[in-house]
């Protein structure tokens, strides 16, 4: 009888600390963009995006077929707590690029190839950062700032077969985000959204030399980017989460006589593989846009370490 007794307790203790660890708040829930760490702790995030397209606005709206184009990003974002009361994070992010345009396959890319046309490749930004929360009674409210600088070789347009050089902005960028989630449904639900302001700056395409200077990297100088994101998050366990989300992009002009802007939709999820790290997978379509916006879609893979 004793046994009997003994085998219950053992049982209904595991499945209480079985119930007690789902109910546990992950880095994925707690740990979003809106809030910050704690003095001491580290982020470190790579994350990884293709983006191809074989389809192409004109100068409205009406879709063309166009030459595959594809564009690969490694995005690596390193940020640190210096505060103790967690509203002061710094950092930075380092960005490398792969392009690959003219009609090449769409794992082409991954040759990491740069001929200075229709293959370019290497690293192209470093942005220092700061992340603030500004109000103490609001902790899922935050700003990152940070300085784009544009560190790779500024190649003259090399023009073969009708395919122009390109491999990022040719812009240094002053860049604003703003953050803010909402949890809700007992910490089933959560609401995410974002709004960037990223001011693009430097010598205008048609002031450019193009004997000497890339015309293509500076279609967005003296122009403002303006992104509105949001995402809709659904936590099936403390441990993973599956989410939609939804992007309205427009490009100002503030002197460069270009203007534009697109329409991107998407879903993916997060999976918490251990206390440290989480893994994230998704895709997006842009379903419109206009003057010269790509149609193409984008597959993404995300690595975060938190600690």
């Amino acid at each position: 009888m004793k046994s009997k007794q003994l085998v219950t307790v053992l049982c209904l203790f595991v499945l209480t600390m079985g119930f007690a660890q789902d109910q546990e708040v992950s880095n994925i829930q707690e740990f979003t963009p809106s809030k910050l760490l704690r003095k001491g702790q580290w982020d470190i995030k790579f994350f990884n995006s293709i983006y191809t397209q074989t389809e192409q606005t004109d100068e409205g709206s009406e879709s063309r077929t166009i030459d595959r184009q594809t564009f690969f990003t490694n995005t690596t974002e390193i940020f640190t707590g210096v505060s103790k009361n967690s509203r002061v994070n710094v950092g930075a992010v380092f960005q490398f690029r792969s392009n690959t345009l003219g009609g090449q396959g769409a794992l082409d890319v991954f040759s990491f190839e740069d001929n200075g046309n229709d293959r370019r490749s290497g690293l192209t930004t470093i942005a220092p950062a700061i992340r603030v929360q500004p109000f103490r009674s609001l902790s899922t409210f935050s700003f990152t700032t940070s300085f784009i600088i544009p560190v790779f070789e500024d190649k003259p347009d090399s023009v073969e077969d009708d395919v122009f050089s390109f491999l990022d902005q040719r812009s240094f960028a002053w860049e604003t985000k703003f953050f803010y989630d909402h949890t809700f449904g007992g910490n089933k639900w959560q609401i995410f959204t974002e709004v960037d302001f990223k001011y693009n700056f430097g010598e205008k395409s048609s002031d450019a030399d193009g004997s000497q200077e890339n015309l293509s990297e500076r279609f967005a100088n003296n122009s403002l980017f303006l992104p509105l994101s949001a995402f809709l998050s659904y936590f099936p366990t403390s441990k993973s989460t599956v989410f939609v989300n939804a992007q309205q992009a427009f490009l100002i002009d503030l002197g460069n006589d270009f203007a534009q802007n697109g329409t991107q939709l998407g879903f993916g999820g997060k999976y918490q593989l251990t206390k440290i790290l989480n893994i994230e997978a998704s895709f997006g379509k842009f379903v419109r846009g206009d003057n010269f916006q790509g149609l193409g879609q984008t597959f993404s893979l995300g690595l975060r370490a938190l600690f």
